[in-house]
């Protein structure tokens, strides 16, 4: 889920800039060093909006710069447990697909995709029903339950979000357009 929140943090103002401590300067350091990186309280910061209260610099021994600390309004996106999201299918492996929502990267298992038993097809870069035409490869849309969450602040790139389209009104949304127009025709009622 996308949010607007009010957060504090300390930058570093190095010194060709000390004459220059301004909302816009501290804003920029404040993006350099925060949009992109993950925190277990607010999830994945993606854009600090504004800077409302820069406080008293502090200098530390042996370090150039004058540090501040500033209050500000940032943008973030954490995927909450049994979310329903929209998102890309980015890459296709053997055991499942990656999918974006949001800002983040989260893991569809092949268990997870639908009750027909899929096979990586590398040379298209897709997994593929033998049962059926289903496929779902790389920019396929999909809507997808997050299951499981487990954020790494230090190493980013290791937190882990499962994800699941095996529920009703889920899944790639060519499926789902289809189960539409089948239920419009036959005259079933959705699930």
């Amino acid at each position: 889920m996308y949010k607007r929140v009010r957060l504090k943090d300390t930058v570093e103002v190095p010194p060709k800039h000390l004459a220059d401590v301004t909302d816009e300067r501290v804003k920029a350091l404040l993006q350099d060093k925060l949009e992109g990186r993950m925190d277990e309280d607010v999830g994945s910061v993606v854009s600090v909006v504004g800077v409302h209260d820069i406080g008293e610099g502090a200098v530390l021994h042996n370090r150039p710069g004058v540090y501040y600390e500033a209050e500000f309004d940032a943008l973030t996106y954490d995927p909450d447990m049994q979310e329903v999201a929209d998102g890309t299918v980015v890459e296709t492996v053997e055991f499942g697909a990656f999918v974006g929502i949001g800002p983040v990267d989260g893991l569809l298992h092949v268990s997870q995709i639908t009750d027909e038993y899929l096979t990586f097809d590398g040379v298209n870069q897709q997994l593929a029903s033998s049962d059926s035409d289903k496929t779902l490869g790389v920019d396929d849309a999909v809507r997808v339950r997050v299951v499981t969450k487990s954020i790494d602040e230090r190493n980013p790139r290791d937190s882990k979000i499962g994800l699941t389209a095996k529920q009703p009104g889920l899944g790639k949304h060519e499926w789902l357009e289809g189960q539409r127009k089948h239920r419009e025709q036959t005259g079933e009622e959705a699930d």
